[in-house]
């Protein structure tokens, strides 16, 4: 499937995307992707675009603000607000292309641009359906459990003075993406470290470094208070043996979202097998295009 690079304006940022075509006559529909945490367009979000286009989706994948090839500072700083920012304009970008109809645009999130794509649809009626796959369901009070009261605290206490330091003295710090020994990182442990840290998932645009207090974006995001507001058809893809995020989380997040909407649990091993794995990237894809077909 050809690949068009393509530029947009989002805040005043340029955002540089690869935009993923289907064979001329064959458009559906498009979708506009966003990823995992600290993620680039050459990584999940363009491999599920390349298998979009070629189910004849118009399918864009960008890099966010600060990341990647496109504009922003502070580097590798997750900025989420800004991130569904980007998403909006990536939307309007689409609108606007001559092979979408502006009444067929939808959005698919992988990892944590599940909890960015929830917050775009919530309050913007272009997105006409919204595919959740692999998704993280993040919302502090969850997190403080998972981490222990104590620690939540305490890590939240370093957070505050890694603030004041760069408050004091103007200098940004930076952790790992990811580490295979644990924290600190933003994707601590082995398994992100399998797809990231090696040839998997190493990609030239991507750098094993994020803002420390991208961490702290990452751990207070919030899904619940956005999920009942997604008005859209709203599909859930997520696999039986994420250890990452616990099929519980895709369970309750798809108990609590209004109908229309559809669960479709694959028998997964891990978190990254819905990053590149085709045993269960193309069912997942293979549902979302029938679902976004069904209801554009």
């Amino acid at each position: 499937m050809p690949i068009e690079k393509v530029e947009f304006d989002s805040g005043g940022y340029r955002l540089v995307g690869d935009l993923h075509l289907p064979e001329p006559g064959a458009e559906r529909g498009a979708v506009v992707l966003t990823g995992p945490f600290a993620g680039v367009k050459e990584q999940v979000v363009g491999y599920y675009a390349a298998r979009f286009a070629e189910r004849g989706h118009v399918a864009l994948a960008f890099d966010h603000r600060n990341w990647g090839d496109s504009e922003g500072t502070v580097r590798q700083h997750e900025d989420a607000t800004a991130k569904v920012a980007d998403l909006r304009s990536a939307v309007g970008f689409l609108a606007g292309r001559p092979e979408v109809d502006p009444e067929k645009i939808t959005v698919c999130g992988v990892c944590l641009g599940g909890i960015y794509s929830v917050q775009l649809a919530a309050f913007d009626p272009r997105i006409k359906a919204v595919a959740l796959i692999a998704a993280a369901y993040n919302n502090p009070t969850l997190i403080r459990e998972r981490f222990g009261a104590d620690n939540f605290a305490a890590l939240m206490g370093q957070f505050a003075q890694i603030a004041q330091d760069q408050a004091d003295t103007g200098e940004v710090a930076y952790w790992p993406a990811v580490n295979p020994e644990g924290m600190p990182a933003g994707n601590p442990g082995p398994e992100p470290f399998a797809y990231y840290g090696t040839e998997r998932g190493a990609r030239p645009g991507w750098e094993n470094r994020c803002t420390a207090l991208s961490v702290l974006q990452e751990l207070t995001l919030d899904v619940d208070a956005y999920l009942p507001l997604v008005s859209q058809p709203l599909l859930i893809v997520h696999g039986r043996g994420d250890q990452a995020v616990p099929l519980t989380d895709a369970e309750a997040a798809f108990a609590a979202a209004p109908e229309p909407k559809e669960l479709l649990v694959l028998d997964t091993s891990n978190h990254i097998d819905l990053y590149d794995d085709d045993t269960h990237v193309v069912p997942a894809v293979d549902r979302a295009v029938s679902f976004f077909d069904g209801n554009l």
